[in-house]
């Protein structure tokens, strides 16, 4: 069996940056013991397995504007091409406050004596949110060592799923300014830190628009590899999450 296959870098213009991700073309289903295998053959934080639904249906689409729909194991996912990159139509999920003393042995864990200056949590993602002291910058975040390894073990209950460490953005210094900053890591499910995380960005897009009143912003995740993300909330209560993408590998995979 010979199936195309791609590595595509998302939310970077340049290749070997932003999250990588292999994009698996089928035209029937296939089990899903072949599922992880080549999920864990391309070794990759995520492996997507596309298959059309209807005949019609255009893996191939290039018309600037038009959406295509990917029914997910998580839902639906709605993307569309525009001029400067991909377009991912998006949920928004609001925080609520997070009493510190229920996840301070987690926070401690992970990063140690870094002051914290919010600590928020969202219940349809199951994402816990901290936020860094305002008196840290980019490089901070970017060089901070996170311990993740004990994570699992500590919050055990399955109230957490991920960790979003965020920081506001600071003018100056920098080529672009971005409004805020922000890593990821989710070792419950097996993901030490994410590169680029979208889903996340469901998370800190409501935050970060209610703190400084914005609904356009633009987003770095400070991952070794890096990846630029421009957000826009709309008034239908989702959020446009744009970015670039490269394709760094093309071929085919024999099963």
């Amino acid at each position: 069996m010979k199936l195309p296959i791609f590595i595509a870098d998302a939310f970077t213009a340049k290749a070997f940056r932003g999250n990588p991700a292999a994009v698996c073309l089928l035209e029937n289903e296939l089990d899903e013991d072949l599922h992880q295998k080549i999920a864990r053959e391309m070794n990759l934080s995520e492996t997507a397995f596309i298959r059309r639904l209807h005949s019609t249906d255009n893996f191939t689409q290039k018309n600037v504007n038009s959406t295509l729909t990917f029914v997910t194991l998580s839902g639906e996912l709605k993307a569309r091409k525009a001029e400067n990159g991909i377009i991912l139509d998006l949920p928004l999920y609001p925080t609520q406050p997070q009493d510190l003393r229920e996840v301070e042995k987690l926070i401690k864990t992970a990063i140690g004596d870094t002051r914290v200056q919010d600590i928020r949590y969202s219940p349809d993602t199951r994402k816990l949110l901290v936020r860094l002291s305002d008196t840290y910058d980019r490089s901070f975040l970017e060089n901070l060592k996170v311990s993740t390894q004990n994570l699992p073990q500590i919050e055990s209950s399955g109230k957490v799923k991920g960790l979003i460490l965020t920081l506001k953005g600071q003018p100056g210094g920098q080529t672009k300014v971005f409004d805020f900053y922000s890593r990821y890591f989710a070792p419950w499910v097996g993901v030490a830190e994410d590169p680029v995380t979208g889903s996340a960005h469901t998370v800190l897009s409501s935050y970060w628009s209610q703190q400084l009143g914005k609904k356009e912003m633009y987003a770095f995740q400070c991952s070794p590899r890096g990846g630029e993300l421009e957000i826009s909330l709309r008034s239908d209560g989702r959020v446009d999450i744009r970015g670039g993408a490269a394709i760094v590998v093309e071929g085919t995979l024999t099963a």
